[in-house]
């Protein structure tokens, strides 16, 4: 099997918090919105593709992030997608959203507004999800 490569647009526009033999997690570099992307190690482009066993392993992890996200940034929803229009290698956004966002009530993908994390932002979030991405 060829050695996987993360998408270079994604690699550009985010952080790696955790990779595992199976995941990358990525934390998009924009600190207006909690957004989190897992990214499956396959070749696959659509979630039907894969195996049972790996649409539960991204299902388990979502869940986590998804649960992360609630309970440290606290928004009043949650956005979960796999659109890929663009990047084409699978990848499912895992965003909190809130009233009071500069993008509510709209779309956080493609907007101009953004703010950078600072690398102690970055190295907070990381050790705060290390626990639960052991993945």
């Amino acid at each position: 099997m060829k050695a996987f490569k993360l998408d270079p647009r994604l690699n550009n526009d985010c952080f790696i918090m955790s990779e595992s033999d199976k995941f990358i997690i990525l934390l998009m570099n924009n600190s207006l919105v909690p957004w989190f992307i897992i990214v499956p190690k396959t070749d696959k482009s659509e979630l039907y593709e894969l195996d049972a066993s790996m649409q539960n392993s991204v299902q388990a992890v979502s869940n986590k992030l998804s649960e992360f996200i609630m309970e440290e940034f606290k928004p009043d929803k949650l956005n979960v997608a796999a659109i890929g229009n663009i990047v084409k290698q699978m990848h499912i956004h895992v965003v909190g959203r809130c009233k009071k966002d500069v993008y509510w009530p709209g779309v956080v993908w493609g907007a101009a507004e953004k703010k950078m994390y600072d690398a102690s932002e970055v190295r907070n979030l990381k050790s705060k999800l290390d626990p639960i991405l052991e993945i």
